[in-house]
């Protein structure tokens, strides 16, 4: 296992030079999932919640979160994001709503924190707008599920 990039000699944290490295496309996704109660499910699935429509506002904060990354994530690098695209499914076998996000650039280094980061909010978006009707919610499952890309290339995580 290769060390940790964003120490340094003296084991400080700093930001990873990447101006050595090629622009290259470079594509993540990730994805997670929010469990809930059936009732909950049904207001989200028929656009009666009460705050409104529930994953058209959670598309939308998932891609204003992929575009504000570096500003949450310390050593992040701010990037010129190519796409964001945010998509969900009703999963009602498990009541719950899983959230897929696709983040592209061209750029030095990849965008897996921004694919991750997007997921993240969006689905903390469903539990905001819904949590007066279930508090139980539990978001689950994030991880990146693809990275292409790169000098490291490709990583697949079924």
């Amino acid at each position: 296992m290769s060390s940790l990039t964003h120490f340094d000699a003296q084991g400080q944290a700093h930001m990873v030079d990447v101006a050595g490295k090629a622009a290259t496309h470079r594509v993540a996704v990730a994805s997670g999932r929010i469990e809930m109660l059936a009732a909950t499910l049904a207001l989200i699935e028929s656009g009666t919640a009460k705050k409104g429509d529930v994953l058209g506002v959670a598309r939308i904060a998932g891609i204003q979160a992929a575009k504000k990354t570096s500003d949450l994530i310390p050593l992040c690098h701010p990037l010129a994001l190519t796409r964001v695209a945010i998509e969900f499914e009703i999963q009602r076998e498990g009541n719950a709503v899983g959230c897929t996000a696709t983040v592209e650039t061209v750029g030095q280094t990849g965008v897996e924190m921004e694919a991750l980061t997007a997921v993240q909010v969006a689905l903390l978006t469903i539990y905001d707008m819904c949590k007066a009707v279930d508090r139980g919610m539990t978001i689950t499952d994030v991880r990146v599920r693809e990275k292409h890309g790169g000098k490291s290339g490709s990583f697949v995580n079924p």
